[in-house]
């Protein structure tokens, strides 16, 4: 039980990550900021991408 408690666990913070990484895709970053933001959202799993993607870092990409 406690391994299937696990996986779930580090599939969830995968998830955010995943989540996270993609949100920032979109935004328009310096290659500096956007490794900074990563490693927060990296470091922090639990909140940090959903710190990330509150903060709505840089300026949204023109799209087209």
């Amino acid at each position: 039980m406690a391994d299937v408690l696990r996986v779930l666990l580090y599939a969830d913070l995968f998830g955010m990550l995943l989540i996270a990484i993609l949100y920032l895709r979109k935004r328009k970053l310096s290659t500096l900021a956007y490794v900074l933001w990563g490693v927060l959202a990296v470091l922090l799993p639990v909140i940090g991408p959903y710190v990330v993607i509150a903060s709505r870092p840089g300026k949204p990409a023109s799209r087209g």
